[in-house]
């Protein structure tokens, strides 16, 4: 029997994808799944692809559902898992994939969030370039038993953005971010603007200028100002984000010479892939998998770095992520149990 672990909203897509994973780890053992309003049904009920959960059945969230396992995935809505994983046990690891524990300004949590301010986690982005004389944070991860996992919108843009940002070649202060997603990024829910009739043929914006994880871009990446326009694409999962950003005073920059940045920076990165000049990153290339894909370019008339970035938004952007961190925090294999190769077609 390898590690017991256990999902918490494990009916939203997210926590559906984590079920796959977890079932397809070869360390890991799933002792509880639980849910709110599906509590009772059974998980291939809800999740006809997961055939080989059988007759599990979905549990109650309650802290004494959870008190088996030795870590514990929460995959529950923003607000919700930081009242609960206060009531778990301190021997238990645990990694959320809400906001809650994300944030480490107070005020920036009130400001995109509202509510009761839970504290700050390690931040689950393995990939942030590695500052000299601080840990890695593949290493603060890894001495962690509290990791608060990156969010979706933000894994595309921070990895986009981060390396040029710490090598000193664009400025923190004039970033712009224009990414679309597909329609699960906004949960299981049923809503009107997300159903098929409203959203097939169709790209929408949606909180243009007051999308939550700015703050979180902004803290992970060091960019002082920044502009993130989210797009609501007509596909069910994947994200494509367009970065931009002023080269810094006097340089002259190339698009070698901004490939050359992020190649050397995820040199050592098992899911972050550069890709070679003319190959630019889509949604297809990623799907199913832990991996994000890069380009660069420099924009010929104003003269602006862009990095475009791809990545599965249940994938690298969500519970691939989350599995990412976990592996770390127990000494595995960063890559166990995930794949850098997407499905097509």
């Amino acid at each position: 029997m390898g590690l017991r672990v256990a999902v918490a909203g494990a009916s939203g897509y997210a926590g559906g994808e984590l079920l796959r994973l977890i079932i397809g780890h070869p360390e890991f053992s799933l002792v509880a799944a639980t849910a709110h309003s599906q509590a009772g049904a059974r998980v291939p009920a809800v999740h006809p692809h997961l055939v080989s959960l059988g007759d599990m059945i979905f549990a109650e969230t309650t802290p004494a559902t959870l008190a088996e396992a030795e870590l514990v995935f929460c995959a529950l809505p923003h607000g919700q898992s930081g009242a609960l994983t206060a009531q778990l046990r301190k021997g238990i690891r645990v990694i959320d994939l809400g906001a809650d524990h994300r944030l480490v300004d107070e005020v920036a949590w009130e400001r995109y969030y509202g509510g009761p301010y839970a504290g700050a986690w390690t931040y689950g982005c393995a990939e942030l370039p590695h500052l000299p004389g601080q840990p890695s944070q593949r290493d603060r991860i890894a001495a962690a038993t509290r990791v608060a996992s990156t969010g979706c919108y933000a894994m595309a843009s921070i990895l986009a953005l981060a390396p040029l940002i710490a090598a000193g070649i664009v400025e923190a202060d004039d970033v712009v971010v224009v990414a679309a997603s597909g329609t699960s990024g906004a949960g299981r829910a049923p809503k009107v603007n997300l159903l098929a009739s409203e959203v097939m043929g169709s790209l929408a914006p949606y909180r243009a200028g007051s999308h939550q994880h700015v703050a979180e871009i902004k803290q992970a990446t060091g960019a002082r100002s920044l502009s993130l326009t989210p797009v609501l694409a007509p596909l069910p999962r994947g994200i494509v984000a367009t970065v931009t950003a002023r080269p810094a005073e006097s340089m002259s920059l190339t698009a070698e010479i901004v490939r050359e940045v992020l190649a050397a920076t995820y040199a050592e990165a098992p899911f972050v892939t550069v890709l070679p000049e003319g190959t630019w990153p889509s949604t297809a290339a990623t799907l199913g998998s832990n991996s994000c894909h890069l380009q660069a370019a420099v924009d010929l008339d104003s003269g602006r770095v862009i990095v475009t970035s791809a990545l599965d938004n249940l994938g690298k952007g969500a519970a691939g992520n989350m599995i990412q961190c976990a592996n770390l925090m127990l000494g595995l294999e960063e890559t166990t149990g995930l794949s850098a190769d997407g499905v097509a077609p």
